[in-house]
């Protein structure tokens, strides 16, 4: 029953609402909201009535056309629910069940419902108690007002404004990962949950009140104590995505779907207690010599056997791999299309047919890397990244990692010291939040006598250089590292991140395949000058490099890729090695 989803005429290019917390647009503002009393200013508009469709199969999904909706849509499916899309305010309130999976900034999807009238209908439905389930920036949007580019006026439905988490008390904004909750009532969606942790990935959070204390059913800590999902009635919304919460999210699907449903999962018994370290799966994909789109691994970045047929490396099928590492337990996928660079990316369909393969039965994170970029093609038509990185989104990426890209708009913003809002990093981010922007690192170890020598910032080694050097700076590189440019790794660290990006995959040249570990020097110095989550990358050989990673750097996450594809080492190894060293990690 899939149709077209509701969107503005515009929604692949939002542009930032510019709505106020006074706006007098089809806002809806109400301190003191029940079940009971619709807001005043939509209930002024036009009495309308629900009337619920009568096939217990369907799903109603609202879809305002940014961000990937795909992972719910593969979820729900998954369980056996067929899918209505949203196309006028009427279907929603003829919705039987209601899913609102909110996806990207909270001014642009506030401008939609505003716009469409999908917001009086909204909450109409929700004041009618009618079974709704709010994913993300679909529980955001229930509140008074945002910080978020604001102050940006929301449904007012639950009081309250919700605001950035405040990364000065040393917790890196966004908070991307795998938390625990506190269910501080009967949620009945939640029931199902244990110990477990659930994925949580944004920058902003509503806060508990004496206000709205009656709505909530759980919190998570995260420097605060924010709250995490919410229930009244029928009504429930969460700001984590259980559509990408692995076993435990689709549970929390299933009982909304379900709600008489019993399960008999087995629950762990170790309990999940703070955010965990994440162990992410990168897959390098390209197409070999014979155009076949293969799973690959590089030798400091040559990807070809040293053979007389001097062939790519096949170590794999990506979707199929995909799907063994979510079975293993990988807390992330990351897909790098490391051809991409050379191709138009609009056009490079097998990718992004792996990407909606790979959707439908992976459910944990997938990011997608390569050729993201503003682009004129052979007829003068220009697209801009942010059109690129729909499609992948739409495709069923949840995160775009800029590799060559970012390295040139750090450059000129290091130049020029202004934001022009048309780099990559920022048209994606406005748009998406900054959560969904991961900027890929591939610097190259320059070895020094004397830090002094260069105008980058430079490190003291703990292990000397191949001449006795005891400093180093690194040098950026663009091309799948074949071109190396003027700036070192820390100053690109520092300008991507005030430009926009939520998340830094860091890797180092002179490790990639190497198998002797990370660069801790490196992931020290990066992690400790940011205040957004670090990817540790390049040179796992071993479970103990994982450990030696988190023990003595901030990184928030470690990947690998050789190890994993060649199954020297189980994810499942580096995990359990992770526990008896003390690390939190996802079971």
């Amino acid at each position: 029953m899939d149709g077209a989803p509701f969107t503005s005429s515009s929604s692949s290019t939002f542009k930032t609402a510019s709505i106020s917390s006074s706006s007098t647009s089809l806002i809806c503002l109400s301190k003191k909201f029940s079940r009971n009393h619709l807001p005043s200013k939509f209930k002024s508009r036009r009495n309308l009535s629900v009337r619920a469709s009568n096939d217990d199969s369907v799903v109603t999904l609202l879809d305002y056309g940014a961000g990937n909706v795909r992972s719910v849509r593969n979820a729900i499916r998954h369980l056996g629910f067929q899918i209505k899309d949203v196309q006028t305010p009427k279907d929603i309130l003829n919705a039987r069940r209601l899913i609102f999976p909110g996806v990207g900034a909270f001014a642009p999807a506030m401008d939609v419902l505003n716009n469409t009238g999908m917001g009086e209908a909204l909450c109409t439905y929700i004041q009618n108690d009618r079974p709704f389930l709010g994913i993300c920036l679909g529980l955001q949007l229930l509140f008074e007002s945002s910080e978020e580019n604001g102050p940006v006026g929301g449904l007012g439905l639950i009081p309250g404004v919700v605001g950035r988490f405040d990364s000065s008390k040393g917790f890196r904004v966004p908070h991307i990962g795998w938390n625990a909750l506190q269910i501080t009532k009967d949620s009945e969606i939640l029931d199902d949950i244990g110990n477990r942790h659930v994925y949580f990935v944004h920058s902003y959070r509503a806060m508990p009140s004496k206000e709205n204390k009656d709505w909530i059913s759980s919190t998570c800590n995260y420097g605060d104590e924010f709250i995490a999902s919410v229930r009244k009635g029928k009504v429930h919304a969460v700001q984590f995505h259980p559509e990408k919460s692995g076993d435990v999210g689709l549970s929390v699907l299933r009982r909304f779907l379900l709600p008489k449903s019993s399960l008999t999962e087995k629950r762990t018994e170790r309990k999940a207690s703070k955010l965990a370290k994440r162990v992410i799966a990168c897959l390098d994909v390209r197409t070999n010599d014979e155009g076949d789109l293969v799973v690959t691994k590089g030798d400091q970045y040559d990807v070809r056997e040293h053979a007389e047929k001097n062939e790519v490396r096949n170590l794999g099928k990506p979707v199929e791999l995909a799907a063994q590492y979510y079975r293993d337990g990988a807390d992330e996928v990351s897909f790098l299309n490391i051809t991409g660079f050379r191709d138009f990316p609009l056009g490079d369909l097998p990718m992004l047919q792996v990407l909606r393969s790979a959707s439908e039965n992976v459910f944990v994170p997938l990011t997608v890397g390569g050729g993201i970029r503003d682009f004129t093609d052979s007829n003068d038509r220009y697209y801009s990244s942010l059109e690129v990185a729909s499609e992948y989104f739409r495709s069923g990426a949840d995160k775009i990692s800029i590799g060559s890209d970012a390295v040139h708009a750090a450059e000129e913003y290091l130049k020029t010291k202004v934001k022009t809002g048309k780099s990559s990093i920022e048209q994606i981010s406005r748009v998406y939040g900054n959560q969904a922007v991961v900027v890929s690192i591939d610097p190259r170890r320059m070895y020094l006598n004397d830090p002094s020598d260069v105008e980058f910032k430079s490190i003291r080694l703990t292990k000397q250089g191949p001449n006795g050097e005891e400093y180093a700076w690194y040098q950026c590189t663009i091309n799948g590292g074949r071109e190396g440019r003027p700036i070192g790794a820390y100053e690109l660290a520092k300008a991507v991140e005030e430009l926009g990006a939520g998340e830094i995959l860091l890797n180092c040249i002179d490790c990639d395949g190497q198998g002797k570990g990370f660069d801790v020097d490196l992931i020290k110095m990066i992690s400790d000058a940011v205040s957004i989550p670090v990817i540790a990358s390049s040179g796992a050989g071993a479970v103990e490099h994982f450990t030696d990673v988190f023990s003595k750097t901030n990184a928030s996450a470690a990947l690998a890729a050789g190890i994993f594809h060649r199954k020297e080492v189980p994810i499942r190894s580096v995990k359990e090695h992770l526990l008896k060293e003390g690390i939190e990690v996802r079971i």
